[in-house]
């Protein structure tokens, strides 16, 4: 693990990601004034939208204040995933049956801040923007768009498709499950996890073979792959959960090959035999062939 002491992005990532969390303060404060089964009817009207966006306007205008330059760039994503994730707590705890696509909103925010606050503790040489993994490919943003169109196209024309409580429970033990392998990876790494496939060997990078790498070679696609599908069993979406499983198995097919040909060139016999015990845990995935 890097050092003891966080680094300023990432303290900023924090206080931003927070100041963005403070948009449940909006229906807190009216359930002062009216009772929470209706909280979600101000929230999507007209004087609800009006509170959100005077707030969001208000919290920018702060970080423009405090932050100049990179930091502020930092600090208005980590802003935004916290008003992304304070919004789909507000919907999942409010009295409508758009309650599943909050719960998706948490996931998907937490998913990008926590990629990008783990990525300052244990490796801050690596932290950029990218650490967000918010442009992650045009085919990522694709992809979510995608699901987020078939859930509303769903929702109106197949709504007893999107109240199917039993399976979204079961996306989002998957969600869940799949967040905290990846990160508990992440961390076991320490300073030898990077977003980007390293194609030199750095003199402090090591192999790691202990904790959540005793079981799997790549535990964090592992968990990222059924944090993936997860979302989508969550949200009920029988084309995205086929199109997101077909994507993401090819995509980390190809990953784990170029990955492990870097590996074996960096460790030699030794990730060769570290291949041979353990699996990678992606189902039909065994990585690069050895001779």
């Amino acid at each position: 693990m890097a050092g003891s002491k966080l680094v300023l992005e990432g303290r900023v990532s924090i206080k931003s990601f927070i100041l963005g969390l403070s948009v449940v303060l909006i229906p807190i404060i009216r359930t002062w004034f009216g009772h929470l089964d209706w909280v979600f009817d101000y929230l999507t009207e007209t004087p609800g939208k009006i509170a959100i966006c005077v707030h969001i306007a208000a919290i920018n205008g702060l970080l423009l204040v405090i932050y100049r330059g990179p930091v502020y760039k930092v600090a208005v994503r980590a802003c935004f995933l916290g008003v992304t994730f304070g919004c789909g707590l507000i919907i999942s705890f409010s009295d409508t049956t758009w309650t599943h696509f909050g719960w998706y909103m948490c996931s998907l925010s937490f998913f990008h801040y926590s990629e990008y606050l783990v990525t300052a503790v244990i490796n801050p040489r690596s932290l950029s923007l990218d650490s967000f993994l918010l442009n992650h490919s045009l085919e990522y943003t694709l992809a979510a768009v995608s699901s987020w169109l078939e859930f509303t196209v769903e929702k109106l024309t197949v709504p007893e498709l999107k109240h199917l409580n039993w399976i979204s429970l079961v996306g989002l033990i998957m969600v869940l499950c799949g967040e905290g392998l990846r990160k508990a990876a992440m961390l076991t790494a320490g300073s030898n996890f990077n977003h980007i496939v390293q194609n030199e060997k750095a003199q402090s990078h090591i192999l790691v073979t202990t904790g959540v790498y005793a079981y799997f070679r790549h535990p964090s696609y592992v968990g990222w792959f059924y944090w993936s599908i997860g979302t989508q069993v969550l949200l009920c979406n029988p084309i995205c959960i086929v199109g997101y499983t077909i994507a993401s198995w090819r995509f980390f097919r190809e990953r784990i090959e170029e990955e492990e040909l870097s590996l074996i060139h960096f460790f030699a016999e030794d990730y060769v035999e570290y291949k041979r015990k353990v699996p990678t845990g992606l189902p039909f995935i065994s990585g690069i062939r050895v001779n």
